[in-house]
């Protein structure tokens, strides 16, 4: 019996030395860039601040993938916004967690 485990660990994210740049790049093409890229640009700035004074990628790289992510998946968010479904009847999240309390 084998003491190796049966899969390979996950590596953690990194993205590509240019992936920044070009992230920059599509969101100033994309329709929301009025806000989207001062907020990109903000958070970045944060996490840069941070890595300079941990040594730490990790927060520069979770910048770049959350903003990966929200670029990927603004269409469907845009789709949804234009089915007219009613939404009416939802819930504000802070006044249920203010139930909680």
């Amino acid at each position: 019996m084998s003491a190796q485990p049966d899969h390979a660990p996950v590596p953690p994210y990194a993205p590509a030395p240019g992936a920044p740049a070009e992230l920059l790049a599509r969101l100033c093409a994309d329709r929301r860039a009025d806000s989207w890229v001062p907020a990109f640009e903000r958070e970045w700035a944060a996490a840069l601040e941070v890595s300079g004074r941990t040594f730490s990628l990790g927060g520069l790289y979770a910048v770049v993938q959350d903003w990966q992510g929200r670029l990927a998946h603004a269409p469907a968010v845009d789709a949804f916004a234009a089915s007219g479904y009613d939404d009416s009847e939802t819930i504000d999240m802070a006044e249920l967690r203010g139930r909680r309390r």
